[in-house]
């Protein structure tokens, strides 16, 4: 059995959410893809997947081995980079689109990473807060966060956006702070001008609640309202890659942790598997190592 191939084929069909998808993007068989599921779960010993015929899901044995598989491909990656001749190399211009406050928080230092690995490409990045078209505005690869994403659009699935509710230790001085999600209608709280203006959803105790939200101030993009709350303008619904760090030096505080803001999920998007240039999918790949399911900006929170 090609193991590397059968790990890569366990992380692909994890990734995409399918085996038909796996088999499209890998070029495949869909019953060569089963088969390398199957020898992969007879190597380790355990069934790693729960299939039906609607969806895919990790047992414990999966989700303990696929962080490993994830590591294997990612240092042979590494050994054959390391081997690879100059002109084997990805080499080329990327133009990559993603929001103004990911791009800032994350992708800037990620490209910085990738850039460092593959010398030979170079990356334009457009921090817009808006969808772009890709076509149009030729834009090789989008980050976006959704969970209705146009399906014209080819997309691999890349990690989890969470959000967290949180204000500055200035302003829950002069504040209660807030023991349930219904509490939050009593705060001035900071909003987004495009999601969730006025109500915001979470999962609470098992149920699912929505509740009205007011403030003074809102902005259009997310890094705008992270520095008002900083400043202790109010209470915010920020995204966990961007909220996090400024929690975990206390600048500011998580709120509500018991409550679940909806979570999003974040892709990789472009538009054509066809005439795929070395340098888009040695990207695309990178990008999956990246931002795992659990990425380090919400260990600890």
């Amino acid at each position: 059995m090609d193991r590397l191939q059968a790990m890569r084929v366990f992380v692909t069909v994890v990734d995409l959410g399918s085996q038909s998808a796996t088999a499209e993007h890998l070029d495949l068989s869909r019953p060569v893809v089963s088969r390398y599921l199957a020898e992969l779960e007879d190597w380790v010993g355990a069934r790693l997947m729960h299939r039906t015929t609607r969806k895919l899901s990790l047992t414990a044995a999966g989700t303990e081995i696929l962080p490993r598989c994830r590591q294997m491909l990612e240092l042979c990656g590494d050994m054959q980079a390391a081997v690879s001749t100059p002109q084997d190399a990805p080499r080329g211009m990327l133009r990559v689109s993603a929001s103004p406050s990911f791009g800032q928080s994350q992708l800037a230092s990620a490209m910085a990473e990738y850039v460092q690995r593959y010398p030979g490409v170079s990356v334009d990045l457009q921090m817009l807060d808006r969808t772009v078209n890709l076509v149009d505005e030729r834009i090789d690869l989008a980050i976006r966060m959704s969970n209705d994403l146009d399906p014209n659009l080819i997309a691999r699935r890349l990690t989890v956006c969470r959000s967290v509710i949180c204000a500055a230790p200035r302003y829950l001085r002069e504040h209660p702070i807030p023991q349930r999600v219904e509490d939050l209608s009593r705060h001035n709280c900071l909003t987004h001008s495009y999601v969730g203006k006025s109500l915001w959803h979470f999962e609470q105790d098992g149920d699912q609640v929505s509740v009205p939200v007011q403030g003074n101030i809102s902005a259009n993009e997310a890094s705008t309202l992270l520095q008002a709350t900083i400043a202790g303008a109010g209470v915010a619904m920020l995204p966990s890659y961007q909220a996090g760090p400024h929690i975990q030096n206390g600048e500011l505080v998580r709120l509500l942790a018991h409550a679940e803001p909806r979570r999003m999920n974040m892709y990789a998007v472009y538009a054509s598997r066809k005439h795929m240039p070395s340098a888009l999918r040695s990207l695309l790949d990178f990008l999956v190592l990246k931002f795992p399911e659990t990425p380090e900006w919400d260990v600890g929170l």
